[in-house]
């Protein structure tokens, strides 16, 4: 024979129970949650990566471009070819915004890519975090290049006016 306390344990075990399982179905909606989180984290930082790489490779092509377009502009000192000299000068201009641009979005993805980090706390964000301010500098670096050589250009280009 169950005596009445008997019974409320019993009442009580069977609460607990089902308040066990309730939290163990949370638990583990709550880590696939925090894996698929992770997963996302891990791809988002890698593309993060990629697009601050590439921004800094354009903003080295544009300083090259812009490089480029001076020795053309100095190249064409010539009373006869003011046009071209100019025309080579504002490309010179137009290659030094795109380099601006680019370390522009470089920051941006460094900044990212940092705050993955942040969330993420494994080595290969921090790793791709360090990456993006490379990439960061190295646009940076050549937008400073690219913008020197476009005042170089436009130099040229008045002094062929006079």
């Amino acid at each position: 024979m169950v005596t009445d306390s008997e019974t409320k344990i019993y009442a009580k075990l069977a609460e607990l129970e089902g308040e066990i399982a309730t939290l163990r179905s949370g638990y583990l909606v709550v880590n696939k949650r925090y894996s698929d989180a992770l997963l996302l984290m891990k791809s988002l930082t890698s593309s993060t990566l990629e697009a601050a790489m590439r921004s800094a490779v354009a903003a080295e092509k544009s300083a090259l471009a812009c490089k480029n377009a001076t020795a053309a502009a100095i190249s064409s000192a010539s009373l006869k070819i003011v046009e071209a000299t100019e025309s080579a000068a504002d490309a010179a201009g137009q290659a030094a915004l795109a380099a601006s641009e680019a370390a522009a979005a470089a920051s941006a993805a460094a900044s990212a890519a940092a705050s993955a980090a942040a969330i993420q706390a494994e080595e290969t964000a921090v790793q791709a975090s360090a990456e993006a301010a490379r990439a960061t500098a190295r646009a940076t670096h050549a937008a400073a290049a690219a913008a020197q050589l476009a005042n170089e250009a436009a130099a040229v280009a008045r002094s062929l006016r006079k």
